[in-house]
């Protein structure tokens, strides 16, 4: 009874690998009743007459005992096993399989293939050489045309609307004529299929850079928009984003100002398109205002004249539109008046106009007996020294009569002279020019 165990247990641990081995597919079918020995040579010679077509069954051997094909020999691809079962269950005659195919190892029948393959390449290349040339040369020709076609100056120059947008035209004629080509060449060798995996990837390369440079790309359109509107003109007196001063150059990243004390500001395009502009020299008017303090004691109807008529008398002052006087409100020890005069900035500086305009109405006033009174403090508790009383104060002498002056146009002498510096550092570097179409 044990010797019967043991020969039992040997015998499954012998069977055991070869179990494993005719795992896969298997034929189906009934199985006839008596053996062929002629059936088996004849399914043998079909099975090694068809792994001898095929590559990679060299050193396959089949042998058949009825209907049941035993395989044995290595390969070199793994998966050449698993398809040895497949073929040889579709054969006539067949039962069962087992196949005992292992993977080779030996480093030269590996090696065979590979160097076969790259053989062949090699060969189809060589073979393919003639068309290849055909194909780089047109490729090139057309982008060689392209290039030569973007460096002329027409008809770019003329279409576009400055230097900038002419280069942008450029720029997209050059990429178009690349693509040209290379859809050309593709073409030529009968390998398009190519072209669809290299868009794919130039769209997902383009939106991961497109997203990291958002930024630039931003300010680039914005500056594309602000070289067409050109909401501003070389020199123009400007405030943008809460920042004054005068424009000295338009570039394709910033807009660079020079403050009224002389200082550089650049501004970011994108910032510069969205932001609110305020042009001080679109218009050749331009209004000053200033405020003045009287004391609330005095006559305001007769203030008002005195300060229109002070105005009036100025040789810068326009007469249309006219100066306007009105009174602002009620200060802590004064009336406040606000007085308005129009000037002609090309011809007369706004900061000495308004400086004239004040001295002389400030004359005016006092000249008339009204006072422009100082701030006055009531202090509580405290005794104030009858030497510092109101009325022991000494009495204020009389203003002497004041001429008026004509101011001339000699405000930012100095500051134009360094914006015109500036803009002859580079001229070649801005996007604003004077015959453009302005918004």
């Amino acid at each position: 009874m044990i010797r019967t165990l043991l020969a039992t247990l040997i015998a499954v641990s012998l069977c055991g690998p070869i179990l494993a081995q005719t795992q896969g597919s298997q034929p189906d079918g009934t199985i006839a009743v008596e053996s062929d020995r002629a059936q088996d040579f004849a399914t043998r010679d079909r099975i090694m007459a068809i792994l001898g077509q095929l590559d990679g069954y060299d050193d396959v051997r089949a042998t058949v005992s009825n209907g049941i094909v035993t395989l044995r020999g290595t390969v070199v691809d793994a998966s050449r096993i698993g398809a040895l079962n497949e073929l040889v269950a579709r054969v006539e005659g067949v039962v069962a399989i087992e196949n005992t195919v292992t993977e080779s190892t030996d480093v030269v029948e590996r090696l065979n293939p590979a160097i076969a393959r790259m053989q062949e390449r090699i060969e189809q290349a060589i073979a393919f050489s003639p068309l290849i040339l055909v194909a780089l040369s047109a490729g090139a020709l057309m982008v060689v045309f392209g290039l030569w076609l973007a460096r002329r100056q027409w008809p770019w120059d003329a279409i576009a609307p400055n230097a900038f947008i002419a280069d942008i035209y450029r720029q997209i004629v050059r990429l178009a004529f690349v693509v040209l080509g290379i859809v050309l060449a593709l073409d030529l060798l009968n390998a398009t299929a190519l072209l669809g995996t290299i868009l794919g990837a130039a769209g997902i390369v383009g939106l991961a850079i497109g997203f990291a440079v958002r930024d630039t790309v931003e300010n680039f359109i914005s500056s594309i928009m602000l070289s067409i509107r050109q909401p501003f003109r070389p020199k123009d007196l400007v405030e943008i984003d809460s920042e004054m001063g005068h424009v000295i150059r338009l570039t394709s990243r910033a807009t660079i100002l020079l403050s009224l004390d002389g200082n550089h500001i650049r501004i970011p395009n994108s910032t510069v398109f969205k932001a609110k502009i305020t042009n001080f020299t679109r218009n050749d008017e331009r209004r000053f205002t200033f405020l003045v303090g009287i004391d609330p004691n005095a006559d305001i109807a007769e203030a008002q004249r005195i300060i229109l008529a002070a105005l009036t008398e100025l040789p810068f002052v326009l007469e249309t539109p006219g100066p306007g006087v009105w009174v602002e409100g009620l200060g802590a020890s004064t009336i406040d008046i606000t007085a308005a005069g129009w000037i002609k900035q090309h011809e007369t500086g706004i900061g000495m106009a308004k400086g004239e305009a004040i001295r002389v109405v400030k004359a005016r006033l006092e000249e008339s007996g009204i006072s422009l009174p100082e701030p006055t403090y009531r202090l509580v508790g405290a005794e104030i020294p009858e030497a510092a009383h109101p009325a022991a104060a000494t009495p204020t002498p009389a203003a002497a009569q004041v001429e008026v002056q004509d101011v001339g146009t000699d405000d930012g002498a100095a500051l134009k002279e360094i914006i015109d510096t500036e803009r002859e550092a580079l001229p070649g570097d801005d996007l604003l020019r004077r015959e453009a179409p302005q918004e």
